[in-house]
């Protein structure tokens, strides 16, 4: 690992002094830190990280069968498949492809199934007057839906990286946001839906690991969801496309080939602006979304392997616009402290408005300051990615600081 790198990041926490290419003594640095490479220093200890080793994950018939929502939808007994998130998506598109003849999806390369190949095979079976390429312009894919969602079609539309979201920034929110507004309800765009992968990968730098979610939150008029599993992923997007508003829908990239799990064959929507509680606890409640629930999950586990008798409540928002702060808010009430996470930089983050909102609601129950885990205020590096990223043993260092508060 990069010498000067971890010295320049020892050198940062202690306040002390540090010469390049030598790390601090021991005592003057902490026993554990996120830019190890070791899986054996404190406080992972062997324990078996990510989305691969997750018990979020619906893996079997049985689990699927379990799941209350899934049985309160009626799809919990039907057939099921193995699906990673890529097939999952495909697969809600399809549905949508199938039950509405006015909806079609374009972007850069979907025709051929797309550099995720999440649209692999819908033009073949629908289509390519349904199923089309674009040129190479965010913003003229955008306005294209917006004018097709406007006429009444169900435009699906693909931004081939969330990175590249911005030169649709203007259409998506002076137009499609406002669209419903300007004219007194007479017109809407309320059958736009927009895909776009997200967040980090591991390798893609500042220009394919960006999780800009925040910039949309701050909109009204959309809808902005991020899904952590298959899953959830084929019922948050066909609730989105069928959803009277326009919706954005942030796909953690890096969960397309990861995440697997058992999902149901049959259609179903998950409900939109409604978090998920994913594991119930009385000592603190951690959120966050998309790809993050996973750190959050090794956190939490090394959290109460560590303190006996601790019990942390893990909460997946789901939706971002607009969020379910009556969950979280009674969730904290009950633990009394709050630890919010996400892969965006810190400063003006979501987590930022989770916090402000859940203080005005919860304050005279609070036990500690609530705690944000978030990404660094940088521009997202390649290299030095592990010490940008809100990981597990960050995520760990958060809740214990909140717990011994």
């Amino acid at each position: 690992m990069y010498p000067h790198a971890v010295s320049s990041i020892l050198l940062a926490r202690s306040g002390k002094a540090a010469i390049r290419g030598r790390l601090l003594p021991t005592a003057a640095r902490r026993l554990y830190s996120s830019v190890t490479e070791n899986d054996n220093v404190e406080p992972i200890r062997g324990l078996d990280l990510g989305v691969a080793h997750s018990k979020l994950l619906l893996r079997t018939v049985s689990a699927v069968r379990s799941n209350s929502e899934l049985r309160t939808l009626g799809v919990a007994e039907g057939e099921t498949r193995k699906m990673n998130m890529c097939q999952a998506v495909n697969d809600a598109m399809r549905h949508a492809l199938t039950t509405d003849e006015t909806s079609v999806v374009f972007g850069e390369d979907v025709a051929f199934g797309g550099v995720f190949r999440c649209s692999v095979g819908l033009a073949d079976d629908f289509g390519r007057e349904r199923i089309f390429n674009t040129p190479l312009t965010e913003q003229g894919i955008a306005g294209f839906a917006i004018g097709l969602a406007s006429m009444g079609h169900t435009a699906i539309a693909e931004i081939q990286f969330a990175d590249y979201i911005f030169p649709a920034f203007d259409q998506i929110v002076n137009e499609a946001a406002k669209y419903r507004y300007r004219s007194g309800n007479q017109f809407n765009v309320g059958g736009l839906t927009i895909r776009t992968p997200c967040s980090a990968v591991g390798h893609g730098g500042h220009y394919h690991s960006q999780s800009p979610e925040a910039f949309f939150a701050h909109v009204p008029g959309l809808k902005v969801l991020m899904p952590r599993s298959p899953v959830q992923a084929k019922g948050l997007l066909l609730a989105a496309i069928r959803d009277p508003n326009p919706t954005i829908v942030f796909e953690p990239k890096i969960l397309y080939r990861s995440a697997v799990e058992q999902v149901p064959v049959d259609e179903y929507e998950l409900p939109l602006s409604k978090a998920e509680v994913l594991k119930t606890g009385k000592d603190v409640t951690v959120v966050g979304y998309g790809s993050q629930i996973y750190a959050l999950e090794n956190a939490i586990q090394m959290i109460e392997r560590d303190m006996p008798g601790v019990t942390c409540e893990l909460i997946d928002l789901r939706t971002i616009l607009p969020y379910d702060a009556e969950t979280v808010a009674e969730s904290v009430n009950k633990t009394g402290r709050l630890v919010v996470a996400h892969e965006a930089p810190r400063t003006q983050g979501f987590a930022a408005e989770l916090a402000a909102e859940i203080q005005e609601r919860c304050f005279l129950r609070l036990e500690s300051p609530i705690q944000r885990v978030c990404g660094l205020f940088i521009p997202h590096p390649l290299v030095y990615e592990r010490f940008y990223m809100p990981c597990a043993v960050r995520t760990y260092e958060a809740i214990k600081n909140s717990l011994s508060y």
